[in-house]
């Protein structure tokens, strides 16, 4: 298994190939416990409808939600693509006017560039529940 997990880290370049979804936020398309397949791409090659895997610093967990909307900030005095994301199932973006994703240079209402981890690229259904089982009851 370690064998299989080291050869997708190698092809799909992320050292998070396999994540396991933890909530309903984004039913109907993923439910609590499918598994995702997740491929590091250039921020160029996201766009509005893509499922991405982003870190906040507030979490110790991945999030998975989709693009709805690309905008550019300003941070440091460079110039960065910015992604407003939220789950299917949840009725309001993730970050917006009242609350903003904390970075260095101050808040902003989407996920930047550098805090995305990948893209979703296909799903397992339901093959995560059992850990998902044991990480929350043991």
């Amino acid at each position: 298994m370690a064998g299989i997990n080291y050869g997708l880290k190698i092809v799909m370049h992320t050292d998070s190939p396999l994540v396991i979804v933890i909530s309903g936020s984004m039913e109907p398309v993923f439910y609590r416990g499918d598994v995702v397949l997740l491929r590091s791409v250039p921020p160029s090659d996201i766009h509005v409808g893509d499922v991405i895997v982003y870190n906040a610093p507030m979490y110790s967990y991945p999030i998975i939600h989709r693009v709805r909307e690309i905008k550019t900030v300003n941070l440091g005095g460079k110039v960065e693509r910015c992604f407003v994301t939220w789950g299917d199932n949840n009725p309001v973006p993730d970050w917006g006017e009242y609350r903003l994703y904390p970075t260095p240079y101050g808040g902003v209402p989407c996920v930047p560039a550098y805090a995305v981890d990948a893209k979703a690229v296909m799903v397992f259904p339901k093959i995560g529940l059992i850990p998902l089982w044991i990480r929350e009851h043991l």
